[in-house]
């Protein structure tokens, strides 16, 4: 009985000890989690994955690079535009300053064309002096022959808005201008001016139409010269560089000695430049 008593502890210690050495072995766990891991990682290695990935992020950097570049060529695209929209405003208020300061001289002067030899233009209406705005002076187109207080109005408010930046406004007032005085004295100018307002919006095709009217309807008026300048300018804009320096040339060629042909020899020098 006695004996009993010690084999029976030992039974049990044998029985937990047998249970212990069946159960699972974590150090030999964490091995064999990292052979999987590893089976995994050689794998993807020889699949070709990394590379892959290398060679798709070597692939959007170059497009990334590419992108940049055409994104820095568009905005020296566009300041130069910018640039170039700019100075056609500078040279639109030159005009129109030019043209006012003109005005009264031109003014006194196509009366007395008018009064002393009857001076027409090709569509039998007195020649519309050179640089003869007078689109806010009620005074100086009272001074003109045949400008009735309606189109003083009209002729006005359609070079206010030149003034003022509103091309659109412009456009739609000198054009009906032309269209319901065609032989107003101050037809030939509505025309350049609508040509400069579409020169300005870089409407280059309505420009040179504009410009190209004033030149047939009314080669004798004093916005002749402006126009043919204008329509050199425009000739170029366009690409039709050929053409262009030839109307420049003939602006030389034509009105030596005005401001317009010293205009066009500049423009032919930097053209050639």
């Amino acid at each position: 009985m006695g004996s009993l008593r010690y084999l029976m502890p030992a039974a049990a210690l044998a029985v937990m000890l047998g249970g212990c050495a069946s159960g699972p072995d974590p150090t030999q766990m964490r091995l064999d989690n990292l052979d999987t891991r590893v089976s995994r990682i050689e794998r993807f290695v020889s699949n070709g994955s990394l590379v892959q990935l290398a060679q798709q992020q070597s692939s959007l950097q170059a497009q990334i690079r590419q992108l940049q570049g055409q994104v820095d060529e568009l905005q020296r695209t566009n300041s130069q535009l910018e640039k170039e929209q700019r100075q056609e405003y500078a040279d639109l208020e030159k005009r129109i300053a030019a043209s006012g300061q003109g005005a009264a001289a031109g003014a006194d002067s196509q009366s007395s064309n008018a009064r002393g030899s009857g001076a027409a233009g090709s569509s039998g209406a007195p020649a519309a002096p050179a640089g003869a705005s007078g689109a806010n002076d009620a005074s100086q187109l009272a001074a003109l022959p045949g400008v009735s207080p309606t189109q003083q109005s009209i002729y006005g408010q359609a070079f206010d808005a030149l003034k003022a930046g509103s091309y659109s406004v412009a456009i739609s007032g000198f054009e009906g201008f032309v269209k319901s005085y065609p032989t107003s004295p101050l037809a030939p100018n509505a025309e350049y001016w609508l040509g400069e307002a579409h020169f300005v919006n870089q409407d280059y095709p309505q420009a040179e139409r504009a410009f190209r009217t004033v030149l047939s309807r009314w080669p004798d008026s004093g916005k002749a010269r402006d126009a043919m300048l204008d329509l050199g300018n425009v000739l170029l804009a366009q690409g039709k560089t050929s053409e262009g320096r030839k109307t420049l040339r003939k602006v030389v060629k034509q009105f030596p000695g005005t401001g317009a042909a010293t205009q066009a020899a500049k423009l032919l020098q930097q053209k050639s430049g």
